[in-house]
């Protein structure tokens, strides 16, 4: 193969492929922008599929994220989401949201309260939206309806029996049963990402229909791992539902989980036909901040690629994804080495007891932006008139602790593109 250096030029260059990178990219569609997005996977397959908004404010789980976001601007006033107003976040959300179920994966309209949804451990989470193949669960376990959850053997990082143990005094109509799945039951080892493709084919779906219908016997709904396909979901969910006739849920399992998968695989492949010049999988080596822009320079398959932008939105993460990098000397941007709040020295990264609820200050640390979404220097000036910043590589905020880690990348990438769009066109929407 005979390798070429190839140019392209675009209005915004967006650099990471996690969520608040993807969010961007489509806000930035929506306002009319050229975009170009570069990023490795990043940590998208690792999610639940869930939207957290704010789930805990340091008192306890949240029931209304719009009210604790009003004491979150009292008592975190540097929070990414306390300088954000509510009703861009309702719009950003309700977009993104609305968005998805576009583009093929259904999701719940947010609403004014959380709602608690399962966790792989059968614990509860508040979330502000979530799939609609998971949506089925809350109806049911506010009915306490007798429901069958269901696992498969030879598939790890999901059981039945824990899912029931753990929910069964708020939900005791709850029991759990494991059988084999279609084609994969002879006790080898299977993965719910190849179990969730199987599904995909629609002899599979009768099958195992045909093996769980004669098992329900009371049961009014049934709650499976979450392996309704991979593509085409709602689809699958909606056949499987309608051959065993009870409403059918799924639990996520722990990561790399499937509803991961699918925000990756459908943002991989309907963003490039929505327009987004899309390099999945490869790193920027490079950055130039120009006057006028930036200059990105990559490597793929069949080359040096060159991007030149004339704003860049940067959404690269933090430790898992690349963004931040830790070493003895500290804690350091890795693209363009901007600085971060951290710390004053390593003692300090992390609290005595690991389980402290204040948390611990390394899960702080970050890039501080001003209210255009600018990174800022040590000397809290814009690192560069162009350069803006969003998702997780922000500072103050422990999106971990907080279940903010959706609201956070979907509320800043809602704000980082409109600045950009301000910069690039002259206009803000």
């Amino acid at each position: 193969m005979i390798k070429q250096p190839r140019r392209h030029r675009t209005e915004l260059l967006v650099i990471g492929s996690g969520l608040a990178g993807m969010a961007a990219s489509l806000f930035a569609l929506e306002r009319g922008v050229g975009v170009a997005q570069v990023g490795n996977s990043g940590v998208i397959a690792f999610t639940t599929g869930y939207l957290d908004l704010l789930g805990h404010d340091g008192r306890g789980f949240v029931d209304d994220p719009w009210q604790a976001l009003v004491r979150l601007r009292e008592d975190e006033p540097r929070h990414p989401l306390a300088n954000i107003a509510e009703n861009d976040i309702r719009v950003a959300f309700t977009s993104f949201t609305r968005t998805l179920t576009e583009m093929g994966l259904g999701y719940t309209a947010p609403g004014q309260r959380n709602l608690l949804a399962l966790t792989p451990a059968g614990t509860l989470k508040p979330t502000l939206s979530l799939p609609l193949t998971m949506q089925p669960a809350i109806p049911a376990m506010a009915r306490g309806l007798d429901t069958l959850v269901v696992d498969f053997i030879g598939l790890n990082g999901f059981s039945a029996r824990e899912v029931v143990a753990n929910l069964a005094p708020r939900w005791p109509g709850l029991r759990a049963l494991r059988i084999g799945f279609p084609d994969m039951d002879s006790g080898a080892e299977v993965y719910a990402e190849v179990m969730a493709r199987a599904m995909e084919v629609p002899a599979t779906r009768q099958r195992l229909a045909e093996r769980v219908a004669p098992l329900l016997g009371s049961a009014q709904a049934l709650g499976l791992p979450a392996i309704l396909g991979v593509h085409r979901p709602d689809h699958v969910h909606r056949e499987l539902q309608s051959m065993l006739g009870v409403p059918v849920f799924e639990i996520p399992t722990m990561p790399p989980a499937v509803p991961g998968v699918r925000l990756r695989e459908l943002f991989e492949s309907t963003l490039p036909q929505r327009g987004v010049a899309l390099e999945p999988q490869h790193r920027i080596k490079r950055l130039e901040l120009l006057p006028q822009g930036v200059s990105a320079q990559l490597e793929d398959a069949y080359g040096e690629v060159t991007i030149e932008a004339a704003a860049a939105v940067l959404a690269t993460g933090r430790f898992t994804s690349g963004g931040l990098s830790a070493d003895p000397n500290g804690i350091r941007e890795t693209l363009v080495n901007l600085a971060v709040v951290q710390p004053e020295g390593r003692a300090d990264w992390y609290r005595p007891d690991y389980f402290d609820p204040r948390g611990h200050a390394i899960n702080r640390s970050g890039v501080t932006v001003d209210q255009q979404w600018r990174p800022l220097d040590a000397a809290g000036k814009p690192t560069h008139p162009r350069l803006f910043a969003a998702g997780s590589l922000l500072a103050h905020q422990d999106w971990i602790r907080q279940r903010c880690g959706a609201g956070v990348a979907i509320a800043t990438a809602y704000k980082a593109v409109g600045s950009a769009a301000q910069a690039v066109r002259g206009r803000q929407e």
